[in-house]
């Protein structure tokens, strides 16, 4: 069968190796840019969150001003009643400094945080 022309059939199968190319679907895509938009959701709520908390400035230390005839045993029953008072006695010291267990009206005492 000389003379005839055959004609080339391609079936669009790729090449043996190359990577077939990426092709994505409508709801692929919209998959794919909803969780772009999430990731950048959360980033931004953990960075405004963030810098949110650094603007503000840590609460002071709770205190107390010592009146006459108070004792450091009295000022911890009144400020941690559910606490032993000897605990709260060796807090306020260590917290204000104290080598001794004197106090003297006037005096400011820092006080430990509730637990």
């Amino acid at each position: 069968m000389r003379g005839k022309e055959y004609a080339v059939v391609t079936t669009g199968m790729r090449q043996v190796g190359r990577p077939a190319p990426l092709r994505l679907t409508r709801r692929g895509r919209v998959v794919v840019l909803a969780f772009f938009i999430l990731l950048a959701s959360l980033a931004s709520a953990v960075l405004w969150t963030t810098a949110s908390r650094a603007d503000q400035p840590p609460a002071a230390a709770p205190t107390v001003v010592v009146q006459q005839g108070d004792t450091l045993w009295d000022i911890a029953a009144r400020v941690a009643p559910d606490r032993s008072p000897r605990d709260v006695v060796t807090e306020i010291r260590e917290l204000n400094a104290m080598h001794d267990y004197y106090i003297y009206a006037g005096d400011t005492l820092i006080l430990p945080r509730e637990h």
